[in-house]
């Protein structure tokens, strides 16, 4: 079995709750979501762009940690990877005006931020690629035996047109975790020319209420992603674990995650949806079974957030996570 994380690499730029800052890290929601799947497998695949600005350096780390990356295309010219975001002490995420939040912090604003907005413009475009934004005729040649491919965060024109090339590539297994800038009512008709296409759609329950209201019941929501034509739908709720829907059958399940919410060992949540993604990839395409890779996911998720980077989640073991799967699974 071949799979493939695909979305973006990216230098991370994050500042905690506490107002410890972690600046020009390796990072990018293809990195995470590969670090899901590592904790289980070897040799898993990142699909990306990536401009010629990116450090080479990484590129090579990249690889020494095992990682297929052959599907990494570079772009002409320099191209913009960078992401901010501070976690602040309500919980909430704000990925917007870094100067405010580095003087909170007091630590310098790195130059590099000094102009950023955000790292997701445009993506809500359904004709719109930009320069680092996957699309169908990127696919790789090297991947000709994928089994499975979890499509990150990314614009809707790729989410839209890349899993119809998918599947004349036969590929049988096809995720999406959507990007958050297009799950709003304005593109509903859009979504629901996704969802059918697909195996199984991830969003954040952020994503949910900006798409149906803040007031949405979260098993509706999962009933009505279904009626579009989700054949599984996972909607992730952080410290509330995660709601599981089947079409097919009707059933639902909710999960609760490893961790408590006061767990001392969670240092950085950055990443665990992405690796929550990357575990329920692989777990779905070796069980067949969406709860045992919904499980799988939330151990990938447990384990990413206890240190901080995406790096750290390549470097995990495969024995701790199947540790922890057994330990879920006797306790449900």
């Amino acid at each position: 079995m071949k799979f493939v994380a695909a979305g973006g690499l990216r230098i991370d730029y994050l500042i905690t709750p506490e107002g410890e800052a972690f600046s020009g890290q390796p990072g990018g929601n293809a990195l995470y979501a590969a670090a899901g799947v590592a904790q289980w497998v070897d040799g898993v695949a990142l699909w990306a762009r990536y401009g010629r600005n990116y450090p080479t350096s990484w590129l090579g780390a990249l690889a020494e940690l095992g990682l297929d990356t052959r599907g990494l295309i570079a772009v002409d010219g320099d191209q913009d990877h960078r992401t901010f975001y501070a976690y602040l002490p309500d919980g909430r995420r704000d990925d917007t005006e870094p100067s405010l939040h580095y003087a909170r912090a007091g630590v310098p604003l790195p130059d590099a931020l000094r102009d950023y907005i955000h790292s997701t413009p445009q993506q809500d475009d359904p004709q719109v690629y930009e320069p680092l934004t996957l699309r169908p005729g990127d696919w790789p040649a090297s991947f000709a035996q994928a089994t499975a491919v979890n499509l990150s965060p990314l614009p809707l024109a790729t989410h839209l047109h890349i899993p119809a090339e998918l599947r004349r590539q036969g590929v049988q297994q096809i995720s999406v975790d959507p990007g958050e800038r297009y799950m709003v009512p304005q593109r509903r008709d859009y979504i629901r020319r996704i969802l059918p296409a697909i195996d199984a759609f991830l969003p954040s329950d952020q994503e949910v209420r900006s798409l149906f209201g803040q007031d949405v019941d979260l098993w509706q929501a999962a009933s009505t992603l279904c009626e579009w034509g989700a054949p599984l739908v996972l909607i992730k709720a952080g410290a509330d674990g995660v709601y599981l829907m089947e079409k097919e059958n009707g059933k639902r399940v909710h999960l609760h995650p490893y961790h408590h919410a006061n767990d001392p060992r969670i240092v950085d949540v950055t990443g665990a949806g992405d690796a929550f993604c990357g575990g329920f990839m692989i777990g779905l395409a070796q069980s067949a079974d969406a709860i045992t890779a919904a499980q799988m996911g939330l151990v990938s998720a447990s384990r990413i957030i206890e240190g901080y980077g995406a790096l750290y989640g390549l470097k995990l073991d495969q024995e701790t996570s199947y540790a922890r799967l057994r330990s879920i699974r006797a306790n449900s």
